[in-house]
């Protein structure tokens, strides 16, 4: 399917795909950078929990991108999917901000991740169907500036909302089914898909990764690699609160981060069209390594002032490129699958990833537990660098 109306230079189900995901992250970052201080200060937990929590929700949701992504190709309902996501992430909303011990806040995160799990490999397998090949780390780097604006608008709504209501959690929780669900009626009303004959479906393999090639699977494996050292960005947050940033700050804080990594995607996605998808994806590993490095090693505010806006940029080198070499990797009729394998690896790494982290932190310090992580992307780097090119 090739999506023909344009808008802005991107094909309409790529301009519409950006705008949910605006809505969405809205939502999302309302809440996100609030969980780990919610947990630690109101309901008392420990790093190593946090870590535990953040991991079982990504890495188990994750696997679901798979499944969803190979269920999207088998019967061509992409946008059927991307609804029932969406939806079902939106009614996590409310559960948190009811959680009352941090098994509730678990199984609202779960849920969240859940919806995630069932909508990102048919989301972007629309947007992959609806662009040319020569347009992809362009209109993937669209999509992640949109989703990133999105998340620059949802810390700055909650800092209105702390400020103004003293700090209330809770509010700031319910406060984000609003967008959430306003991102449900984009897909309804907008998203459109051309649905494919049965004949067109036929043949598909099963479900497994011997069905890809080589190079796919070596990209699984660097992928993988670098996302044992990529723990969840919770520890980012608990790391400015170490450092003496306050917690009506926070939201501000990530907000600088996001307004960055929503400025430098869709640039970064059309250098990286420029330079070689691979060779963004190497260098964004290689910054990756030096910020988390910086992280480990900050003494005081400032340092994390000047680091999570750092950290946005290699959010914008790395977030939408990754998508676009996969989807070069990827066969035509299993597009929607191996953006589900991509995902999953990355989201089931992200568990002993975070439990780790979170391990290192409770008995070594903040400093292991970001040297570990720069570590593992400089591994992954290597490895990248000298695997055969396509």
């Amino acid at each position: 399917m090739k999506d023909r109306p344009i808008i802005r230079g991107l094909s309409r189900n790529v301009f519409f795909a950006g705008l949910v995901s605006l809505f969405m992250d809205i939502s999302s970052e309302m809440v996100y950078p609030l969980i780990p201080l919610f947990l630690t200060g109101v309901l008392g937990t420990t790093k190593t929990t946090v870590g535990i929590i953040e991991g079982i929700a990504e890495a188990t949701a994750s696997i679901l991108k798979v499944f969803s992504g190979w269920l999207s190709d088998r019967l061509g309902k992409r946008k059927l999917l991307m609804t029932i996501g969406y939806g079902v992430s939106a009614v996590s909303r409310p559960i948190t901000a009811n959680a009352a011990t941090w098994f509730e806040v678990l199984t609202a995160r779960f849920i969240d991740r859940f919806g995630k799990g069932v909508r990102t490999a048919p989301r972007d397998a629309i947007i992959a169907d609806s662009t040319d090949n020569s347009s992809l780390g362009l209109a993937f780097g669209f999509h992640r500036s949109m989703d990133t604006v999105g998340a620059v608008i949802g810390p700055g709504i909650s800092f209105v909302l702390l400020y103004l209501y003293m700090n209330n959690f809770r509010l700031v929780f319910y406060a984000s089914t609003i967008p959430a669900l306003i991102a449900v009626a984009v897909i309804i009303i907008f998203i459109k898909e051309k649905t494919r004959h049965p004949d067109e479906r036929r043949d598909l393999p099963r479900l497994t990764v011997s069905s890809f090639d080589g190079p796919f699977r070596l990209y699984l494996v660097v992928i993988g690699i670098f996302s044992l050292g990529n723990f969840a960005d919770a520890f980012l947050v608990l790391q400015a609160e170490n450092l003496g940033v306050s917690k009506a700050l926070i939201p501000i804080i990530y907000l600088s981060f996001n307004v960055v990594y929503a400025i430098s995607s869709t640039p970064m996605g059309a250098i990286a069209d420029r330079i070689g998808l691979k060779r963004m994806i190497i260098l964004s590993f290689v910054f990756y390594a030096v910020v988390y490095a910086g992280v480990g090693f900050s003494s005081s505010p400032l340092h994390i002032w000047v680091l999570f806006p750092a950290y946005g940029i290699y959010k914008g080198m790395s977030e939408g490129t990754q998508k676009a070499y996969l989807a070069t990797l990827a066969p035509a009729q299993q597009k929607a699958t191996a953006f589900g394998v991509y995902d999953t690896v990355s989201g089931v790494a992200l568990l002993p990833a975070s439990i780790v982290a979170g391990y290192l932190w409770d008995h070594s310090g903040p400093e292991a537990t970001f040297l570990y992580g720069s570590l593992m992307a400089l591994i992954a780097a290597v490895i990248f660098t000298f695997s055969k090119k396509r």
